[in-house]
């Protein structure tokens, strides 16, 4: 099914249509229908053709609470009639395609024709001593000329072991990331509820009719209706382009699609679409399918220059494609972009490499220069033929001696093709492509994954480096790693000993019970590796911070169950915090909060103290905590959590809707500090980084605070440096002129100093990107290298000269933009890929000086003998042979 293209899979699918509304109430065309309606219109459709969600659910033949029963024919059935979650990829290149686009390359051009042309004329025999005149003659050695083809079957055999080796380390790779992104989609996991119990299901075995669980950080797998939610936002920014959050809710827009984020909330939803036709999928069918028909017309009609650029295209095409299986909409909103530049220029993503245009550009000039030497190498032979024979020796112009002259020419000729075929390093391509292949198998084991060969050496190139925050310079673990409890702030997490008891037991309850269940801290994957974080990642770091107090949590979950929560305000973006009310024993209630200790701290009457009692918490006491621990935390980089606890009597029983009253008179618990730390390895490859000449400069969207925070930490930035710091506002507000317009001008005002770019956007992104990259103002062109692990990322990846996606963490469109995937997400590994790309540049550069040398002997040797002894025969062989052999042996010391 890989194999099978969008629009044949889609066609399959319809002609399925028959069977579908005879094993169910309801048939894939009508639930794709229903799945494109939304708000008011959709709940009323819902409501007058099937009943509402429960009628609906009957339909799909499955439970509401209990889900599908799970048996396997069911399964298979729902598979077979509404298809699978998943959209296949196309078609990966073949080997014949990627040995045709090696062979595009100019310097393997110029050695295919000059191997043609000397294969050709190896089998041409020049006249012998004739009564016409032989002044030009010299008769080759009978062995010599019959081993003349040797010259031009070496350059050929030279050219196809390039082709093949470039051509195989290409199709390798792609085969390799083929399997990286199949591994990466088995491991991707959502919630379904089957026969009652929640179980994780991988995303390509949810079918039509499963109910999935949804919480916030969720990324929607399949398009479904909503049966119950709590405060549930879905960004559809995916889909439709707005930022804003979209409020869902069972009673007036229950339509979710596939590819959304779910920004707040929790719910349970239907499953009515899956695969192709899912909302996504059904997008991507159609541009995959138009992209098909537009290559076909493409075809018709063009010349052969034409056709190729049309296969660039095509090729390019099909490997934007194959990002489509898990986030498609993100990326078709880059389609319509991509299209437009495709356009504009017929080359794929990157004209050529640095390396490769350097290489282009000294093919075409040794090709002139050899074509030049040639040039003059025959119209000297011809002229002393000429003077020789008419001049000297009086022989007059004999009809019947003409074919005998236009032999003497053709010689001459192949002298000058035998001097041009010297001049090119045929070696040369063979050098580059086996120096490249080796460094890539190296990097492989240094987690670099490159698909394509050329970003290798553009690496070793790079002059600046523009980084993600979150997963490359740092865990993507959240930590607590500062507490302030019973009035002490602990800079380190403190042993439990030290704390008064009860505020310890309050705080371990707190965290335990106040956070989603489904937020876990599982042991680790391999021995000696880190426990695996599942969940919310701020809830998960309050969860470490329970263990680090030598406490568990699972032992309070388990004694007080989900069901057993009496009332959940479940976090918002107006809330700011999450609370969760249980009954006590007695009949009493106590509800647990928590969140950003600004928000939590205002609703706050009392403080636990240095024993545990509740003391008066003052608006004075409130200021001083502020600036004696909220700020240093925040200076620091830390977010601040603060956690309390308010007590309520059962009689009467309050009114829960009343949030105000409610979330409010609170005692603080503690307020914790968390982070994200920085990778240990990060500071001192970001030091060999701005060791080695390179720029690193941080992008992210987390706020300015925290970024100058970690930037100062990684060593991106050192007080007291000449930097800038800003945020994407002002940025912004620096680059674009009164009109809005970006003016390159103004981005070079900035970029030189600028090191940490916060709350950016894509747009942000890209921008920077394209500004140092197009900028003159510095004499070598600035080479650019992105890393990016969201779809977000892709149009930095893409413009800049090396994309590093994520292998862990990227989407899969993120992985498609790019050149090389960081299979371990880690800022160190990119500082291995400059160093290969630097190995590669020295042993091509050492490689140059030696080819060179040789070849501009051996011309020199080539025309002074085919001049004087008017043939390239033996002498001017052995002299070659000598000068290489010693050249040769005085290089590998130099190598050495």
């Amino acid at each position: 099914m890989g194999d099978m293209s969008n629009s044949d899979f889609y066609a399959k699918n319809q002609r399925n249509e028959g069977n579908h509304a005879a094993a169910f109430g309801c048939s894939v065309m009508e639930l794709r229908s229903l799945m494109e309606l939304r708000g008011t219109e959709a709940v009323v459709k819902l409501q007058e053709d099937y009943g509402g969600v429960e009628g609906l659910c009957k339909r799909l033949k499955t439970s509401p609470t209990e889900g599908l029963a799970g048996a396997q024919t069911d399964l298979d059935k729902r598979k077979e009639i509404f298809g699978k979650n998943l959209i296949p990829p196309k078609k990966p290149k073949t080997f014949l395609q990627l040995v045709w686009e090696a062979l595009q390359d100019v310097t393997l051009i110029i050695l295919e024709i000059a191997a043609l042309i000397s294969l050709g004329l190896s089998f041409y025999h020049p006249p012998g001593e004739t009564a016409c005149g032989a002044a030009a003659g010299g008769v080759e050695d009978e062995g010599e000329a019959d081993a003349g083809w040797i010259e031009g079957a070496a350059i050929l055999l030279s050219v196809v072991c390039v082709v093949l080796v470039t051509a195989f380390n290409d199709w390798s790779k792609e085969k390799q990331f083929r399997g990286l992104q199949s591994r990466i989609e088995q491991e991707q996991k959502f919630q379904v509820v089957r026969g009652s119990q929640v179980i994780q299901l991988p995303v390509a075995d949810i079918v039509v009719g499963d109910i999935a669980q949804i919480k916030y950080g969720d990324l929607l797998p399949a398009d479904g209706v909503l049966i119950q939610g709590n405060d549930l936002k879905i960004d559809e920014s995916s889909l439709t382009g707005e930022s804003d959050h979209v409020k869902k809710s069972a009673d007036k827009d229950p339509m979710l699609l596939s590819g959304t984020h779910v920004m707040e909330g929790s719910g349970r939803m239907v499953v009515t679409a899956v695969g192709v036709n899912s909302q996504t999928g059904i997008i991507f069918t159609l541009l995959g399918a138009g992209v098909e028909e537009e290559e076909k017309k493409e075809k018709k009609g063009k010349m052969q220059d034409g056709n190729m650029e049309s296969n660039q295209i095509k090729v390019k095409k099909q490997d934007g494609a194959a990002a489509m299986e898990m986030q498609p909409l993100k990326s078709a909103e880059g389609g319509e972009a991509d299209e437009k530049e495709r356009k504009k220029v017929s080359a794929p993503k990157k004209e050529k490499s640095v390396l490769q245009g350097k290489l282009t550009k000294l093919a075409v000039q040794i090709g002139k220069a050899g074509l030049l030497m040639s040039a003059i190498t025959v119209i000297i032979l011809v002229l002393y033929f000429a003077i020789d024979n008419f001049v000297m020796e009086k022989r007059p112009w004999m009809p019947e001696c003409t074919p005998i002259y236009i032999q003497y020419f053709v010689k001459f000729f192949i002298i000058g093709v035998t001097v041009l075929v010297v001049a090119v390093p045929e070696g040369l391509p063979l050098a580059v492509t086996i120096s490249l292949a080796y460094s890539v198998k190296k990097m492989m084991k240094d987690n670099n994954l490159v698909r394509h060969l050329d970003a290798c050496e553009t690496m070793g190139n790079a002059t600046a480096i523009c980084s993600d925050k979150t997963g490359t310079l740092t865990t993507n673990r959240m930590t607590a790693v500062q507490l302030y409890v019973g009035d002490v702030h602990y800079k380190e997490i403190p042993d439990p000993g030290v704390l008064p008891p009860k505020s310890l037991d309050l705080l371990v309850n707190a965290i335990s019970i106040n956070s989603a269940y489904t937020t876990k801290i599982l042991p680790p994957d391999k021995e000696g590796g880190l426990p695996k974080q599942v969940g919310n990642k701020t809830e998960c770091g309050l969860l470490g911070l329970v263990l680090q107090l030598k406490r568990d949590y699972q032992p309070i979950r388990n004694q007080i169950p989900e069901e057993k929560l009496y009332k959940v305000y479940t976090f918002n973006s107006v809330r700011k915090s999450m609370s969760t009310v249980i009954k006590l024993p007695d009949g009493s209630f106590r509800m647990y909060s928590k969140g950003a200790s600004e928000i939590v701290l205002k609703k706050c009457s009392h403080i636990l103290n240095e024993v545990g009692e509740l003391r008066v918490f003052r608006p004075r006491d409130k200021d001083e905590m502020v600036k004696k621990v909220i700020e240093p935390m925040a200076c620091d980089g830390l977010r601040t959590i603060c956690v309390a606890y308010r007590d309520f009597s059962s009689n009467p029983e309050p009114n829960w809707d009343d949030e105000n009253n409610i979330l409010n008179d609170l005692t603080a618990i503690c307020v914790v500090g968390i982070e994200d730390p920085v990778r240990p390895e990060v500071p001192d490859a970001i030091q060999k980084c701005q060791r080695a000449g390179i720029t690193v400069r941080m992008v992210t969207g987390d706020n300015i605070n925290t970024a100058r925070a970690i930037a100062i930490k990684c060593g991106i930035i050192h007080p007291g440096e000449d930097f800038l710091c800003i945020d994407g506002k002002e940025f912004n507000r620096r680059i674009r002129n009164e009109k809005g317009e970006v003016e390159q001008e103004r981005i070079d005002k900035v970029w030189p100093k600028l090191r940490v770019l916060a709350r950016s956007s894509p747009t942000d992104k890209h921008t920077l990107v394209k500004g140092i990259i197009d900028s003159t103002m510095v004499d070598q062109r600035q080479v650019v290298a992105v890393t990016g692990d969201g779809t977000n990322d892709g149009p930095a990846l893409k413009k800049a000269d090396v994309g590093f996606a994520m292998g862990i963490a990227g989407t899969d469109v993120a992985k498609e933009a790019s050149d090389i995937i960081l299979t371990d997400d880690n800022f160190s590994s990119i500082v291995k890929a400059v160093m290969w790309g630097r190995n590669v540049y020295d042993s091509i550069s050492k490689f140059l000086q030696f080819q060179l040398t040789v070849n501009v002997v051996a011309v020199i040797v080539a025309f002074t003998g085919a001049c004087i002894t008017q043939s390239f025969g033996q002498f001017s062989c052995l002299c070659i042979s000598t000068v290489s052999a010693s050249l040769s042996a005085f290089t590998s010391l130099r190598v050495r």
